[in-house]
């Protein structure tokens, strides 16, 4: 016949109730604490309540004038590079276990990123002078 442990260790939907539970909770917090600060939160609405606010700086000109493209592209490219070091962290952990097959992947995974590190130098992508 079959035993807790085997039933608790085959994937059955049942696996999953703790996270349905973890997520049905959190959802219910965030849905309680929206309800109780919209109902008992004081509602007194002044003139100066209802004023843009600009970290305290006076407003000058059109907040939707274009953005160079530059900022955009810097902020990706340091999500992508700063992603690639969050794959350095399995191998640094079972590096010895992966021997030189995985020595040699990781070998190739920097050349690659080091390849389009060198491509977006050669293109301008960083340089800031117009």
């Amino acid at each position: 016949m079959f035993t807790d442990t085997v039933l608790l260790s085959a994937t059955t939907p049942f696996s999953y109730f703790p996270i349905v539970l973890q997520l049905c909770a959190a959802l219910g917090f965030v849905g309680l604490t929206m309800f109780a600060t919209h109902f008992l939160g004081p509602k007194r609405k002044t003139s100066d309540k209802l004023v843009t606010f600009e970290s305290g700086i006076e407003q000058k000109g059109n907040a939707r004038q274009p953005v160079a493209i530059k900022y955009f592209l810097t902020a990706i490219l340091f999500v992508l590079f700063d992603v690639e070091v969050i794959f350095f962290y399995p191998y640094a952990v079972n590096f010895r276990e992966l021997g030189w097959d995985g020595f040699l992947a990781m070998l190739l995974f920097v050349a690659f990123f080091l390849g389009g590190f060198f491509y977006i130098l050669k293109k301008g992508a960083l340089k800031w002078e117009d």
